[in-house]
């Protein structure tokens, strides 16, 4: 049994994350800016407007604090660029900071991003690839790494960083497959960014919080930056037409050929690091795109 800290833990994946530790009986504790008012001798409110972590970590001690936070959106990251630099890349070195000050023993797994990445020359991506973004949100991501880094090459605070690729599943109301089930209310011939012929990393959220538990038990936490997806290439065209055949009727679609801005080309992880600490996939990309066409027809009846 082990004591951990999920910072967004109202989020997409902090939520589902925090269940399946709880599941496994773990001592698990949450931290956002969102209020609760039935959770509360576990569950910390951060304030939004000026985030101090330090009350947390002076109150408790804990095995594992993961960062689910921040801001997750490329286009969002253009129009706020300084609203995304806090989100992604301030609250990340106050939260290493107080670790710092009250319990310097704590691990730090901090959620990053492939976007780090820009369009590599090579494929598939290893995380010795070189690092380009093509947006703040990549660059900011990036900016987090390198604070874990510093934290444990001048501090000796155990930190690792997970880019994570292309995460999709229940609960996820925002990015392609969600964009895809409401534009089917919207519109009678769908228009969609790219040719189609861009690529995807996928994973399932149920494989991708397996994942960050492995790392969490085996990983090294000197620093280090981890690859976290399935090694496998999916063109776009190929997921819209395997979840628009999920629905009754026939879906009209069309892409533009336009790019939107700080969209890479085509993505697919060297996953060497990952499968050496454990990990081996659960869910196909079919399976898991089925349980999240059931959930969002389920969101519609609501």
């Amino acid at each position: 049994m082990m004591k951990y800290l999920i910072i967004g833990s109202k989020g997409f994946i902090g939520k589902k994350l925090k269940e399946q530790l709880e599941n496994k009986d773990n001592i698990v504790y949450g931290a956002d800016v969102v209020v609760d008012y039935i959770d509360t001798e576990t569950y910390f409110l951060i304030d939004s407007t000026n985030s101090d972590f330090n009350t947390v970590f002076e109150k408790h001690q804990f095995d594992v604090c993961i960062n689910c936070s921040g801001a997750a959106s490329v286009p969002d990251s253009i129009n706020n660029p300084l609203r995304d630099y806090y989100l992604n890349t301030v609250n990340v070195y106050k939260i290493l900071n107080a670790i710092k000050k009250h319990q310097n023993t704590c691990k730090f797994i901090n959620l990053s991003s492939a976007a780090v990445y820009g369009n590599p020359k090579v494929l598939p991506i290893t995380e010795n690839s070189i690092v380009n973004p093509l947006s703040p949100y990549g660059a900011h991501k990036l900016q987090s790494e390198q604070i874990c880094k510093e934290f444990y090459q001048f501090f000796n605070i155990p930190t690792c960083s997970l880019r994570i690729f292309s995460a999709y599943g229940e609960g996820l109301n925002k990015q392609l497959f969600w964009d895809l089930y409401k534009k089917t209310k919207k519109e009678e011939e769908i228009v969609l960014f790219g040719t189609g012929r861009e690529s995807r990393d996928f994973i399932y959220i149920l494989d991708l919080l397996n994942a960050i538990e492995l790392v969490a038990n085996n990983s090294r936490f000197e620093g280090e930056n981890i690859n976290i997806g399935n090694g496998e290439e999916v063109f776009i065209e190929d997921c819209v037409s395997e979840f628009y055949n999920f629905f009754e009727k026939k879906i009209a679609y069309k892409f533009s050929g336009k790019n939107r801005p700080g969209d890479p080309n085509n993505w697919i992880a060297d996953i060497t690091t990952l499968k050496e600490i454990g990990y081996k996939r659960k869910y196909s990309l079919k399976e898991g795109l089925l349980n999240y066409y059931r959930w969002v027809i389920a969101e519609e009846k609501k």
